[in-house]
């Protein structure tokens, strides 16, 4: 399996700036685009376009999604994208122009590496240039490149995060995919066990997880902030089926999507998260809805999984196969 670009048609392209620790991943849909809806959670959003997902928007395709870290900054990407797109003759027909429809979403990941240095235009086109329909990088990659995850205490005792993609099929042929980048307050366990595998440790220089969601339930707010409502997290996910629906529908998938967020994340949606799902449709292929919605929470889960049992230290911030080692 490849992961989101199991699904004829995506491609994935992710530029990384390991020195200043962020990056962006642009997700190109085809010249002919994708049916995409949206669910959006928690308090902290940042992104672009959302409001063209929406049910009874004129415009029902979309020819690309980009994730980037840089926090608000990172929206910038997007425009390199659509520059990228227009080139390719692709976009939405204007009469005097073709439109590329481009959405956006952002991480905070200013708070490790080099907050100077954000995902741009530039990057944004590179990514879009360099995208392939060949298995998807994981890890501390692209926009995962600058995640984190478990931040009660703040950056510097989280664990690193990253960028995680699987497929499920069902039975009667039907792919659904999912690119998740995890950049969450809360910690990620094992959705069949519970167990804690990447989250908030005591120390920076501690190996062991403290348990978010039971430091919080004994009264443990949230520390090492000089403002404490500033957000610096989200999990940002793509989820895409080869399988055709309308907007009402795909909409109904990015919802479900998100208990995929709440099997492996605790806490999750709080008011220091931004998750967003966008879910897309590219294909002719006959599905439930509920039957999608279904296996795109499970294969949500699992990208979440693969997120940080595929990351890699960076900017200080050791990742769990590092932490297994001490």
């Amino acid at each position: 399996m490849k992961g989101l670009t199991d699904i004829e048609g995506i491609r994935v392209g992710h530029v990384s700036d390991f020195e200043a620790v962020t990056g962006c991943t642009a997700i190109l849909c085809g010249p002919e685009g994708a049916v995409a809806g949206v669910d959006v959670r928690g308090s902290a959003v940042g992104e672009r376009e959302v409001e063209t997902l929406r049910p009874g928007h004129l415009i029902e395709r979309i020819h690309a999604v980009v994730l980037a870290g840089g926090s608000a900054f990172g929206l910038e990407a997007a425009a390199g994208v659509m520059r990228y797109l227009e080139e390719q003759g692709i976009g939405f027909d204007t009469g005097v122009a073709r439109v590329p429809i481009v959405p956006a979403a952002i991480i905070f990941d200013l708070g490790i590496g080099d907050a100077r240095c954000r995902p741009g235009a530039n990057m944004g086109y590179e990514a879009a240039k360099g995208a392939s329909n060949a298995a998807v990088e994981e890890g501390s990659v692209g926009a995962g490149t600058g995640a984190t995850v478990g931040k009660l205490f703040g950056v510097k005792p989280s664990t690193k995060g990253g960028l995680g993609s699987a497929t499920v099929g069902l039975g009667n042929g039907v792919q659904v995919s999912a690119l998740v980048v995890v950049n969450a307050f809360g910690d990620v366990r094992d959705p069949a066990t519970g167990k804690i595998l990447a989250g908030a440790r005591a120390s920076e220089s501690s190996a062991e997880f403290v348990d978010t969601a039971a430091q919080m339930k004994g009264g443990v707010v949230r520390k090492g902030f000089a403002a404490p409502a500033v957000p610096t997290s989200t999990t940002l996910a793509v989820v895409v089926t080869d399988a055709g629906f309308d907007r009402l529908a795909v909409t109904r998938i990015a919802a479900m999507a998100q208990n995929g967020l709440a099997r492996a994340i605790a806490p999750v949606h709080t008011s220091f998260d931004g998750d967003i799902v966008f879910a897309l449709s590219r294909g002719e292929k006959t599905a439930d809805v509920n039957a999608v919605g279904t296996a795109a929470a499970e294969v949500v889960a699992a990208a979440i999984v693969r997120a940080v049992e595929e990351a890699h230290s960076l900017g200080g911030v050791p990742a769990r196969r590092d932490l297994k080692r001490r």
